[in-house]
């Protein structure tokens, strides 16, 4: 199987599955003399770590990390980066009745289609537990991008019910389980969540990243547009099915003036957007405002639920996916998707800085 790496400059190849002994990664392309250790990395994997309420899969993984390489006396230097999580919490046992089942939702039929063998535990390398170390990623490429670059992602819908965008408060993100911008919609997710979940169900999410001190002129014509980047980016996380930059779908409602961001110039002759349709991209090239990026999340494939299938053989059955789940799995997929916005900035500084100096 190839296909395990992304970026060009900032490059990052993750290995390892669900039920394995560990999972992993190489981190290439960061310059020497960077600050980093085992914490810088780990206080983003604490805000993805699964069994910290009642509203994620309860498997303990204390998803420690370790520096193998590339670092030496608190510092990167410049060669790769090795990064291992080793697991601890797997139970295979409770995937023994599906193991010549098709999942409904999930890769099981195409993985097995497309390689003739499939890894049932826990689906493998198709399972979420890889993202964990996009996450670990992420946290050398905050290294890379420096303090001047914010990143904040919330979760701004579950299932139909939204976070109201005109009560949004970035302060009470870290403060509920849900990573919820709105502490009243916090509490009636919570109610949302427990009854979805009681009745043997999941439901989706939208999650919305925030970028701000980005500089101008990240990204490339034609084929290196740093949308186009993100975009993919954030497909390629598990059960992503959706991704929109700024107004996005909301922007085939709109007027051309509407939708325009008009520009002035500001106090000292710089020009100033009176509006951020684009969300903080033109052309596929950063404009210097905030990058604004959402992505939907379907609801976790894994439910109690029975849903009809049919069998490795040919016969038709009934499946029902037991074992440890997410009711809402866009709740981890927030610090999942600042991860891999922080790794294609990463990326496209490093590329701007080898073009442009």
């Amino acid at each position: 199987m190839s296909y395990n790496s992304f970026g060009h400059e900032f490059r990052v190849t993750t290995w390892g599955e669900s039920h394995g002994p560990a999972i992993g990664c190489v981190v290439d392309g960061v310059p020497p003399r960077l600050p980093l250790d085992e914490a810088d990395i780990q206080k983003y994997l604490d805000q993805r770590r699964p069994g910290q309420s009642r509203f994620t899969t309860q498997r303990q993984e204390p998803d420690q990390i370790k520096i193998l390489s590339g670092v030496f006396e608190g510092v990167t230097t410049g060669t790769s980066i090795g990064l291992v999580i080793e697991n601890v919490d797997q139970r295979s046992r409770d995937y023994g009745d599906i193991k010549d089942k098709f999942r409904p939702g999930h890769a099981d039929y195409t993985y097995l289609s497309k390689y003739g063998i499939r890894d049932y535990r826990g689906g493998g390398r198709s399972s979420a537990r890889e993202t964990a170390m996009r996450v670990a990623a992420g946290g050398v490429a905050r290294k890379v991008l420096g303090d001047g670059i914010v990143i904040r992602g919330a979760l701004a819908q579950v299932g139909p019910h939204k976070a109201p965008r005109d009560e949004w408060d970035w302060d009470a993100v870290g403060n509920n389980p849900f990573w919820c911008p709105n502490t009243q919609t916090a509490q009636m997710w919570e109610n949302y969540i427990d009854e979805v979940r009681k009745a043997g169900s999941s439901v989706g999410a939208v999650i919305e990243i925030h970028v701000s001190g980005v500089p101008v002129g990240l990204g490339a014509p034609i084929y290196g547009k740093l949308d186009a980047d993100l975009a993919g980016a954030l497909m390629s996380i598990n059960a992503v099915k959706g991704v929109e930059i700024g107004a996005g779908f909301g922007a085939a409602e709109l007027r051309g003036e509407e939708n325009a961001d008009e520009m002035r110039l500001g106090p000292n002759g710089e020009a100033e957007f009176l509006s951020n349709q684009a969300g903080g991209i033109l052309g596929g090239i950063s404009t210097g405002q905030d990058i604004v990026v959402r992505f939907a999340v379907k609801p976790t494939s894994s439910i109690l639920t029975p849903r009809r299938s049919i069998t490795a053989k040919g016969e038709e059955t009934d499946v029902s996916t037991k074992g440890r789940h997410d009711p809402c799995v866009g709740i981890r997929a927030v610090p999942v998707g600042e991860a891999m916005v922080a790794c294609v900035l990463a990326d496209h500084i490093l590329r701007h800085r080898a073009q442009n100096g």
